[in-house]
C-alpha cells in the first residue's frame, strides 16, 4: 500500500521513472490514508457541539478517536505541506473508510475478492503492514485462499498487539516478507523479535523508499512464491490422479 504522499516523495528525490511491470500483472492501488474531509464548521454546527449529540457517547467517543488517530498520521505524512489552519473545522468521513483499517477490508470485500486473478499479491508500507495484519484478523480463511504472498516495506504492525492467531502467524511466515530500512546490502537477513515473517533490507536506510529501494526483490518474491503454489498444485493433482487410477484398478 503505497499513498499518494510516499509516490510525490519518490518522484521528487529519486527522479521516479514509470515501472514496468512483469507481464501479466493488473494493479490496485489503495489510499489508506484519506479517511475524511475537513469542512469549516458551520454556526449549526458548533451549536450542536455546544448542546451536545444525539449520538450514542460510546459511538461518538469511537468517532473522536478515530478522528484524532487519522490526523495524527495525515499530520506525519504532510506536516511540511499542510499550512496551519485558523478555523474551526470538522472532519467528514468516507463512507465506510474512516480508518485505513476499515478502508482495506471495503476494498478487500468489494474488489479484490471478485477478481479473477490466479494469484494476488500484496505490497504493504509502513502502517499498511498492520492493517494486512487486521484484514487476515477480520477475513483469515480468505485470505489464505486468495493471497499468494504479501510484501511488506518497513511494516509497523506487531503480532502480539494486534493479536494474530497462531494459524495467521504461521502463515505469514511462509508467505510474506519485510524489507526494511537498514544500512545493509539489499535483501540481507535482518534479525527480528517478532515470530512473524521474515525480514531482510530494503537497501536504504529511509523508510519512505524501502517500498521504490526492494522492488526488484519483491518482483522475484512473486515469481518465485507464484512458481511454488503451482508446482504444489500440480503435484496435488498427479497424487489425486494417481489415487483415482489405483481406485479403479
Amino acid at each position: 500500500i503505497i499513498t499518494k504522499y510516499i509516490y510525490e516523495l519518490l518522484e521528487k528525490d529519486c527522479n521516479l521513472k514509470k515501472i514496468s511491470l512483469p507481464e501479466g500483472y493488473g494493479v490496485i492501488v489503495l489510499n489508506p490514508n484519506e479517511n475524511y474531509i475537513e469542512v469549516e464548521k458551520t454556526k449549526s454546527q458548533v451549536q450542536l457541539s455546544s448542546d451536545g449529540s444525539d449520538e450514542p457517547a460510546e459511538k461518538r467517543e469511537r468517532k473522536d478517536k478515530t478522528f484524532k488517530e487519522a490526523k495524527k498520521r495525515r499530520d506525519f505524512y504532510e506536516k511540511y505541506r499542510n499550512p496551519q489552519k485558523e478555523k474551526e473545522m470538522v472532519p467528514l468521513y468516507i463512507r465506510d473508510n474512516g480508518s485505513p483499517e476499515e478502508h482495506l477490508i471495503y476494498v478487500w470485500d468489494h474488489f479484490i475478492t471478485h477478481s479473477a486473478a490466479e494469484n494476488t499479491f500484496f505490497v504493504a508500507h509502513s502502517y499498511g503492514g498492520l492493517a494486512f495484519v487486521e484484514l487476515m484478523i477480520q477475513r483469515e480463511a480468505d485470505v489464505k485462499n486468495k493471497v499468494t504472498a504479501v510484501a511488506l516495506t518497513d511494516s509497523v504492525h506487531n503480532v502480539w498487539h494486534q493479536e494474530a492467531g497462531k494459524t495467521i502467524r504461521e502463515w505469514m511466515r511462509e508467505n510474506c516478507c519485510n524489507w526494511v530500512s537498514s544500512s545493509e546490502p539489499l535483501d540481507t537477513s535482518v534479525e527480528s523479535m517478532l515470530p512473524d515473517c521474515p525480514r531482510v533490507s530494503a537497501g536504504t536506510e529511509r523508510h519512505e523508499l524501502t517500498s521504490w529501494k526492494s522492488l526488484p526483490s519483491i518482483f522475484k518474491f512473486f515469481t518465485e512464491a507464484s512458481e511454488a503454489k503451482n508446482s504444489s498444485l500440480k503435484a496435488s493433482l498427479t497424487r489425486r490422479s494417481h489415487r483415482i487410477k489405483h481406485e479403479e484398478i
